[in-house]
C-alpha cells in the first residue's frame, strides 16, 4: 500500500539478528575466502594446461580432448548437481553443505596432485566438482541472508570481485608452483587453503535454511540431474569430437533438453515443486540468467585458447602468462564492487548493456593479434574484458536474487551458478570445436614432410604439432613449427569473432529486458515486512 504524500516512512524491521548483523563483514570475508577456492583452481589450471600435456616427467602427457575433459569433467558434475546442492542447502542447512562440500573439494584437490595418468586427473576433478556444486550456491545464499536489502547490491560486488582476485591469484601462483615444483602442486596448494576456509566457516558463519520448505520433490530433483548431466555432456562430447552432428551428441543433447522439458512440465503442475517456474515469466530475471550463460559462453572458449595462444605461439612461460591475465582481474576488483554506483545512476539496462558491448570489444581485439602483437596491447584487451565482466555480473546477480524470497535464496543462487557452468560448458565445447575444426583444416597441407603413422596426431592440435616439429629437428621442424603457429593464429581469429557475436547477442538481450533507472517510489519496503526465515548462530 503506497504510504501517503508527506507521511514519514515506516520504520524498517531489520531481517537480521543483530549478533549476525555485527559481523556481516566477516562473514562475507569468509564467503569471499570459499568463492576464492573454486576460481583459484580453474584459473589456476588454465595456465597449466600446457605443462600437463607435457610427457611425463614434466606433466602426464595429456591429449588435448584429455585436457578438456580435465576441465569439463569438473564443469559436468559441477553444473549437474548445483540445482540439487542449492534446494539441499535451503533444507538442511547452508552452513553445513558449505563445510561438506568445502571439505570434498579439498580431498579432491589432494588427490588430483598426485594424479599418475590423464584418466585420474580427470577423474578426481570431477568429485572437485561435486564439491564445489555445494559450495558456490551456499555461499550467495549465505551472503543474502545475512545483508539486510538495501546492502546486497554492495556485498554482491565485493563478492564477484574476488573472482577477480582469484583470476590474479590464480595464473601467478600457477606460474610460481610450475616453475619450482611439479605440476601437482598447483592442486595441492588447495589444500592449505581449504583447512583455513573450514576453521573461518565453523567459527562465523551463520546457519539458515528455508524455515518452510514444503514436501520433498525428488522426482523433480531426479529430472534436473539428469537432464543437465546429459545437456553438458553432449555439449562436451560435441566438442571434443569437433562434431555435433555425431549420433551419440546428438541423443545426448536431445535427451538432456527431452528431461529438462520433462522437468519444467512437472514443475508447473506439481503443488510442490523444486523451484517455482513462474520467476522465469518475468523478463528482468530471464534476461538476468540469459546474459550470464552467454558472457560465460564467450569468455570461457576464449580463456581455454588464448593460454595456448600466449605460451605455445608467443613462448610465455605460464608465470608470464598468468601475469599477463593481472589487468582483467585488476578490473574485476576495483569495478564490480562500485558497479552498485553506476547502476543507482543509470540503471541496470544501459550499464549491463555497455558491460557486453565492453566484452565484445575485447574479444573481437582476438581477431587482430598476431606473433608480434605488443605486450600492451594484450594488456588493454584483457582490462577492457575485465571491465565489461564487473558491469555485467554483479547487476545480474542481484536481479536473479532479488526476484526470489530470501528463504528460497539457495535456489536461487544454484540458478545463477547453473547458467553460469552450462553458458562455460558450451563455450569450451563449442568455441573449442571451432578452433580445431579450423586448426586442422589449415594445418593438413603442411603435413606432407611428417611420417605418416603420426600425421593424424600432428593435426590433433598445435602443441601436438609442435611436439613433432620438435622431434624432426631445427632444419626440418622449423617450416612446420611456423605453419602450426599461422594456423593457430588463423584458427583464434575466427573463434574470437564467434565468441564476439555471442557477447553482442547477450547485449542485445539485457538492452531489451532488463530494467532501466527504478522510478522512485513510496512503496513500503520489504524491511517492513515481518522476517521469512530466521539465523543461527
Amino acid at each position: 500500500m503506497p504510504i501517503p504524500s508527506g507521511a514519514p516512512a515506516a520504520p524498517a524491521v531489520p531481517h537480521v539478528p543483530e549478533a549476525i548483523h555485527r559481523r556481516r563483514w566477516w562473514i562475507l570475508g569468509v564467503l569471499m575466502f570459499s568463492v576464492l577456492i573454486v576460481v583459484l583452481d580453474n584459473s589456476i589450471l588454465n595456465v597449466a594446461v600446457k605443462t600437463i600435456a607435457s610427457p611425463a616427467p614434466t606433466g602426464i602427457g595429456a591429449t588435448q580432448s584429455e585436457l578438456e575433459w580435465a576441465i569439463n569433467s569438473y564443469t559436468l558434475v559441477f553444473a549437474g548437481l548445483l540445482f540439487t546442492a542449492g534446494l539441499l542447502g535451503d533444507r538442511i542447512g547452508r552452513k553445513k553443505v558449505l563445510l561438506a562440500g568445502t571439505l570434498v573439494f579439498g580431498l579432491g584437490s589432494a588427490l588430483a596432485a598426485f594424479s599418475a595418468s590423464p584418466g585420474e586427473l580427470i577423474t578426481w576433478r570431477a568429485l572437485m566438482g561435486f564439491g564445489a556444486a555445494f559450495v558456490m550456491p551456499a555461499t550467495l545464499a549465505v551472503l543474502m541472508n545475512v545483508f539486510e536489502r538495501d546492502e546486497q547490491p554492495r556485498a554482491i560486488g565485493i563478492w564477484a570481485g574476488s573472482v577477480g582476485l582469484g583470476i590474479a591469484i590464480g595464473p601467478i601462483t600457477g606460474g610460481l608452483l610450475l616453475e619450482h615444483f611439479w605440476w601437482g602442486s598447483i592442486f595441492l596448494v588447495n589444500v592449505p587453503v581449504v583447512v583455513l576456509a573450514l576453521i573461518a566457516m565453523a567459527i562465523l558463519v551463520p546457519d539458515s535454511r528455508d524455515p518452510k520448505p514444503g514436501k520433498v520433490d525428488p522426482l523433480g530433483v531426479g529430472l534436473s540431474i539428469v537432464g543437465l548431466v546429459l545437456l553438458v555432456y553432449g555439449i562436451i562430447r560435441g566438442g571434443e569430437l569437433a562434431d555435433f552432428t555425431d549420433t551419440t551428441v546428438i541423443l545426448a543433447i536431445a535427451g538432456g533438453l527431452l528431461v529438462l522439458a520433462g522437468f519444467v512440465w512437472h514443475e508447473k503442475r506439481s503443488s510442490h515443486p523444486a523451484i517455482d517456474i513462474t520467476y522465469f515469466r518475468k523478463p528482468a530475471f530471464s534476461a538476468a540468467v540469459a546474459a550470464i550463460a552467454l558472457v560465460f559462453f564467450a569468455l570461457m572458449g576464449v580463456t581455454f585458447f588464448s593460454a595456448f595462444y600466449l605460451q605455445s605461439v608467443r613462448g610465455y612461460s605460464a608465470l608470464q602468462s598468468g601475469l599477463l591475465i593481472l589487468p582483467l582481474a585488476a578490473a574485476q576488483m576495483v569495478f564490480a564492487p562500485r558497479a552498485r554506483l553506476v547502476v543507482d545512476r543509470f540503471g541496470a539496462r544501459a550499464v549491463c548493456t555497455a558491460g557486453m558491448l565492453l566484452v565484445a570489444a575485447g574479444l573481437a581485439s582476438f581477431a587482430l593479434f598476431d606473433a608480434g602483437t605488443p605486450v600492451w596491447v594484450m594488456c588493454l584487451v584483457f582490462f577492457v574484458q575485465g571491465t565489461g565482466m564487473a558491469h555485467i555480473m554483479p547487476p545480474v546477480t542481484v536481479a536473479v536474487m532479488q526476484a526470489l524470497p530470501r528463504e528460497k535464496a539457495g535456489s536461487g543462487s544454484a540458478i545463477n551458478n547453473t547458467f553460469r557452468q552450462v553458458g562455460g560448458a558450451l563455450g569450451i565445447a563449442v568455441l573449442g570445436s571451432v578452433l580445431s575444426t579450423v586448426y586442422r583444416g589449415d594445418i593438413e597441407g603442411h603435413l606432407g614432410a611428417v611420417p605418416a603413422g603420426v600425421r593424424d596426431v600432428a593435426g590433433e592440435s598445435i602443441e601436438a604439432t609442435l611436439g613433432v616439429a620438435e622431434k624432426l629437428g631445427p632444419v626440418a621442424g622449423k617450416p612446420l613449427a611456423a605453419a602450426a603457429n599461422d594456423a593457430f593464429i588463423s584458427a583464434m581469429h575466427v573463434t574470437a569473432l564467434g565468441s564476439a557475436a555471442v557477447a553482442l547477442i547477450g547485449a542485445v538481450v539485457v538492452g531489451l529486458f532488463l530494467p532501466g533507472r527504478p522510478p522512485a517510489t513510496t512503496e513500503v519496503p520489504e524491511e517492513v515486512r515481518p522476517p521469512a526465515e530466521q539465523l543461527t548462530r
